[in-house]
Parts: structure tokens; sequence; C-alpha cells
């Protein structure tokens, strides 16, 4: 009976042991070099309530996605009509989800018709009519296909995001998609919040375009914008005055190459001016189709657009190969480099909208931890009293699993870097309760078998075996209620769920194994025959 008691005491020690050095950096601020080269060196990570940061809800424009799309669509469709000689006129891009083109006749009719049911299954005819002798046909895409297509742009965003964060170095993001349009983001400690907005809400889009040099920038601002042309405005900061000026550009609609191509993007100091810009690299089609393009257009001036602004159109003076490129705008050393971030991570593939922002300042999160501690210290004084005064010596005894209890939750938490929040805390301070609740049924049991004249050691079995389905009962009910909270909850109820979830488990080890081992010690090895209880 002793080999059995001595083997389940030093599986409870290592327990302790194993739990104290994994939270041993969250107590001790000073590691030595040799701890922080080679042993577990992370703290129990704070959420969002608890040291401050940023909440928010954002809203993916997935309609936009769909446009995009089908824009594309009816380029390649364009292209496709062309080249099987179908007359036809489109009237209008793609707007409102439509787009629409005018046939001449019956027999550009049937041969469009065989074109889209050859080539684009995807696309369907929303509308048809006849004007002047003329059919015009609306297309749109199918609404299966426009389902994946919406449902593919949240995925993508999430992940975008999620990538950009990363980069941006903020520990434990919470970055998770709510309904079928919504993206819910916590970023614990952030303290620049407007930056972190910029770098999550910019779309960076990267486009090339030629300058249109053929018609007049005037006229256009006039309203006469010639056909396959557009207004943009270059951005420019005078270095005398040091105010940014907006400069006009006629631009060719057409892209010739964006930043899908891109393979990385980094910030450099310019040699000349000492100011920082971001060179970027393209992947090995990119480098051949950007080297195609301004070998064909040596002497014209090729605009680097990004997010409907152009940041430069320096004039192309030779083919360039290498797939290497500049963007350059007077960035300050922040802004370069969180181009650099959003370009490596990809652009949005829809524009994305802040639905709900709240800051939690770190002063609050500070005064949530002070509050939050005192609740807990109040908390488990007392009831470390009440068991003593109680229960006396069994008290005791459930007293030394409730300080063993705390101390196995923290070193579990800190062990798979769970993230504590208030109603982390509040979880803590629940969890307590529930262990001693524990010991309060095994006690009482104890009791009952006791009165009834059993021996103590008779009646410290059957109270354990008649506790023991009790509390595994309570227990198991609470767990699948936590797990379903973890489960589809966020923010602090998973939080909550955390902490209520590993409390559980931990109370379940320390109320029926731990304080089992202690009464089996002083009944088997100090021969006692009477406890107080």
């Amino acid at each position: 009976m002793m080999s059995g008691i001595k083997w389940r005491a030093a599986l409870a020690v290592a327990a302790c042991l194993v739990a104290l050095f994994f939270l041993t950096p969250t107590l001790v601020s000073d590691l030595p070099v040799f701890w922080n080269d080679h042993l577990p060196k992370d703290k129990i990570h704070l959420g969002l309530d608890l040291q401050g940061g940023m909440h928010l809800v954002l809203e993916v424009d997935a309609a936009k996605a769909v446009d995009s799309t089908l824009l594309r669509t009816a380029g390649d469709l364009k292209e496709t009509l062309m080249a099987k000689r179908v007359r036809f006129r489109q009237a209008d891009a793609a707007k409102a989800g439509l787009v629409t083109y005018e046939l001449p006749d019956g027999a550009s009719r049937t041969a469009f018709e065989k074109v889209l049911k050859d080539n684009y299954p995807d696309i369907e005819v929303a509308a048809s009519e006849i004007r002047e002798g003329r059919e015009i046909v609306s297309l749109k895409i199918n609404d299966k296909r426009a389902g994946e297509i919406r449902k593919m742009a949240v995925e993508q965003s999430l992940e975008t995001i999620r990538n950009r964060v990363d980069q941006f170095g903020i520990s434990e993001p919470e970055i998770i998609p709510q309904g079928d349009d919504r993206i819910i983001i916590q970023l614990p400690g952030v303290k620049d919040t407007q930056r972190a907005k910029n770098l999550i809400g910019r779309t960076a889009l990267l486009e090339f375009k030629l300058v249109d040099e053929e018609h007049s920038v005037d006229e256009a601002l006039r309203g006469s914008v010639p056909d396959g042309s557009m207004v943009l405005y270059e951005s420019r900061l005078d270095r005398e005055s040091g105010r940014r000026i907006d400069t006009p550009l006629l631009l060719k609609s057409a892209t010739l190459l964006t930043g899908e191509s891109l393979e990385n993007a980094k910030v450099q100091i310019s040699d000349r001016f000492g100011e920082p810009h971001v060179s970027i690299k393209f992947n090995a089609q990119g480098a051949r189709e950007f080297e195609r393009i301004t070998g064909a257009n040596v002497k014209r001036r090729l605009a680097i657009v990004l997010d409907g602004v152009v940041h430069s159109a320096p004039v192309i003076q030779e083919r360039i190969a290498g797939g290497n490129a500049q963007i350059t705008g007077s960035f300050t050393m922040d802004e370069a480099r969180d181009l650099a971030i959003v370009l490596r991570a990809g652009a949005l593939p829809a524009p994305v909208k802040i639905l709900e922002e709240r800051t939690v300042g770190p002063s609050l999160g500070q005064d949530s931890i002070d509050k939050g501690t005192w609740a807990c210290i109040i908390a488990s004084i007392l009831i470390l009293l009440f068991m003593i005064v109680y229960y006396r010596l069994t008290g005791m005894i459930a007293d030394v699993a409730l300080v063993m209890n705390l101390m196995l939750l923290l070193g579990v938490m800190a062990a798979f870097k769970a993230t504590l929040t208030l109603p982390g805390i509040a979880g803590i301070v629940l969890t307590i309760g529930m262990a001693v609740d524990a010991n309060v049924l095994i006690n009482e049991r104890i009791r009952e078998e006791m009165r009834l004249g059993k021996t103590l050691r008779a009646a410290v079995e059957a109270g354990y075996a008649k506790a023991f389905l009790t509390i595994l009962d309570s227990n198991i009910t609470t767990l699948v209620a936590a797990l379903f909270l973890f489960g589809f909850g966020t923010g602090p109820v998973k939080g909550f769920a955390v902490t209520l979830t590993i409390g559980i488990i931990v109370s379940m080890f320390t109320a029926v194994f731990v304080t089992r081992i202690i009464f089996d010690y002083f009944i088997w090895n100090r021969k006692v025959q009477k406890i107080s209880i």
C-alpha cells in the first residue's frame, strides 16, 4: 500500500514542479541568460481587456469581389468575341453586378450564346430586350458562383489580415470570422491604433498602368475623358512647403500588371535623398511580364498605382530585366514599412469597412488586473478560512489541494500559451469554488459514513467512492458547457471558457487524487484511527 502512496505522491509533486517550471517566466521578471536561451520564456499572455489594445469589427464588401470578377471576365469575353469574329458592342462596364452587350442581329446573338456556353459556364443572361432592331443582353455571374466568390473573398480577407498582423509584430492577436461577411479583430497591447487601422483596412491593390500622353488631361478634367482612359492623382510631398500636392494624371484604364505577381517587398533608403522607399521583386512570371511591358513601352511613362493613388510615374528608359522595381513617394519610415507589409501579405480581394471600434487603454487594463487579482486573493482566503473552521483537519487537507489547484491551473495556461482575460479571472474564481465544492462533497460523505459507525479507513474509502460519481457528473456537465462556450464564443467569452475548462480538469485531479493521497498517508503510515471532520 505504501508503495502505491509513494508513486501517487511522486506524480503529484512532479505535476507541481512542471507547473512551477512553466510559471517561472511569469513569476520572475529577470531570468538568467541560460534560461532565456534554452528554457521556456513566455509569460501568461494577457487579453485585450487586461493589457489594453484595440477591438475592431470589419465588414467585407464581398459584392465588390463579385463585380471585380465580372469585370475581369468581361475583358476576357471581349477578347474571345473578337477572336471568334462575333459582332458586338459593349454598352456598359460592370455596374451593379451586370455587364451589357449590344448585338446587331440574330446571327451575332447565336454566336454570342455559343461562346458563353462553351467558355463561360459561370456567366448567365440576366436580362434581354430589343431596342431599335438591336438586342441588348445583360450578363451576370450566376448565383452559385457569386456565392462562392463572396465566401472566398471573406476567407481571403481573413487570411490576408492575419498575415499583415503577424508581420506587424502583435502577440496573441485574435482574428475570427463573424457571420457571412464580418471579421472580428482583437489586438492586445497595440499602442498606435491609427497605424494599425491603416495597416488592416488598406486594400493594397497594386497596379501598373501607362500614362495616356496622346490626350489632354485638362480636357479630361473638364469631363471629356477619352474611351479607355481614366483620371487619377499623383500624390507627392513638396520639400519646401512640407505639404502634399495632388497632380492629376490621365492614365490608360488597362492594367498591365498587378501586385499578384509580387514575390517580395522591402524598405530601402535612397542614396540620393536618404529617404525610404519600397523595393519590390516580382516572381518569375511577373518578371517576364514586367520585362515585356517595359521593353514594349520605352520612353513612355509607367504609373505605379496603389489603391487608386499614383505614387510615381517614371519614364521607362530601357527594358527592365530581373523583375525589380521601386515605389517612391516621400514616405516616412513607418509608412514605408507598413506598405512593404501589406504588399508582402497581398491585396484584399474586396474593400473592408470598420463597423465597430473599441480601444482599451493600458491604465484601464492594469486596473482590471489589480481588481481581478484582489478578487482571487480575497476569495481564496475566505474559502481557506471557511474550510479550516468548518472541517478542521480535513479542511486543511482541502486547502492544500486548493493551493495546488491554483498553481496547476496557471501552470497549464502558461505551458499552452493561453490568454488570460478579465472573464478568465472570473473563471479562475469560479474554479476555486468548484474545487472546494468537490472537497465538501467528499468530506460530508466521510462524515456520514463515520456517523454510521465505520472505521476511519472504511469511511474514507466509502466517502470517496460515493462522492466520485456525483463530482464526475457535475464536472462533466460544466465541462460540456465550457467547451461549447469555447467553440462558439469569441473574445472574453472564449477567455472565460479556457480558464473554466482547465480549472475543471485540474480540480478533478486535486480534489479526488491529491486529497486521497494525504488521507491514505495518515491512515496507512501514521496509523490514524480518528480525524476531526
